[in-house]
């Protein structure tokens, strides 16, 4: 199989963080379309081409290498620069609904040993998701 391109391997992060508890929820789905939709890094992506990179993604976790084998793949396909975008991508759609179940966690643990991101880069992209994503009550 090829190894996806950078937009790609962003969408599969989201993908796997999002079925990671085995629960794809609606909110979760509507922030990676959000993301997808909003964020720069998607500008020259075809929003038409989300499903079926999902449903790609969701294929290649059923294969023999499972999440290994796409987080591998992953940390081939995106370029250093993306590295903390693609792992905020990815925060974004664990925290999206103010609560962070332990398969969420492990999964991001994974994708910043994949993506080798620094402690400080990791805190500071948390952070700030979690100060976006606060309300009033």
């Amino acid at each position: 199989m090829p190894s996806p391109s950078p937009h790609e391997a962003l969408i599969y992060l989201m993908v796997i963080t999002s079925a990671s508890d085995r629960d794809m929820t609606d909110v979760e789905l509507a922030r990676i379309g959000d993301v997808v939709r909003s964020w720069p890094v998607f500008e020259d992506f075809k929003q038409d081409g989300l499903v079926p990179v999902a449903q790609a993604c969701q294929k290649l976790l059923h294969e023999k290498d499972g999440l290994e084998g796409v987080l591998a793949q992953v940390g081939e396909a995106l370029p250093e620069r993306l590295r903390d975008t693609a792992y905020a991508a990815a925060f974004e759609v664990a925290a999206v609904d103010l609560e962070m179940r332990l398969e969420e966690v492990r999964v991001l643990q994974l994708i910043r040993r994949e993506l080798d991101l620094d402690t400080l880069t990791v805190a500071a992209i948390g952070r700030a998701a979690k100060a976006r994503l606060r309300t009033l009550t």
